[in-house]
């Protein structure tokens, strides 16, 4: 079963947290004024909201690439609505603008990708978070 797996620590001389895996890193923080927040990185809704949009456009790829088919331009806009307290994500819509280089209809990538993509397809299913004091990074 693979598995994935991340690293956060805080960001000296901020409350921002900086995130890793392998060579990529990103930076989480609140808006700035809003709990100790400077603004300086994606809150928790973006980054779900990027997580969701992100596996999307690669799941297109990959399935563009096994088909051989060449993708001319990807633009996709994730839209997450929250509600509650806490402040919990009750839906997202997606809209996918998608190009092929021979002009071709790009529905079907677009429907394989809907079906198939590991985080469009969890998260309706959900999954169990464990939370436990121990070692971090």
């Amino acid at each position: 079963m693979p598995v994935v797996s991340v690293s956060l620590m805080n960001l000296p001389e901020t409350e921002a947290a900086l995130g890793w895996a392998g060579a990529h890193c990103l930076i989480a923080d609140r808006p700035e004024g809003k709990a100790g927040g400077m603004g300086l990185g994606f809150n928790g809704a973006q980054l779900l909201a990027l997580a969701i949009g992100g596996c999307f456009c690669n799941d297109l790829r990959y399935i563009a690439h096994r088909r051989g088919v060449a993708v001319a331009s990807i633009a996709v806009k994730v839209h997450l609505t929250m509600e509650g307290e806490p402040l919990i994500a009750t839906g997202a819509e997606m809209a996918v603008q998608c190009n092929l280089e021979d002009g071709s209809d790009p529905q079907p990538l677009i429907d394989e990708a809907r079906e198939s993509s590991m985080v469009g397809c969890s998260l309706p299913r959900g999954i169990p978070v464990r939370v436990s004091a121990g070692q971090g990074g």
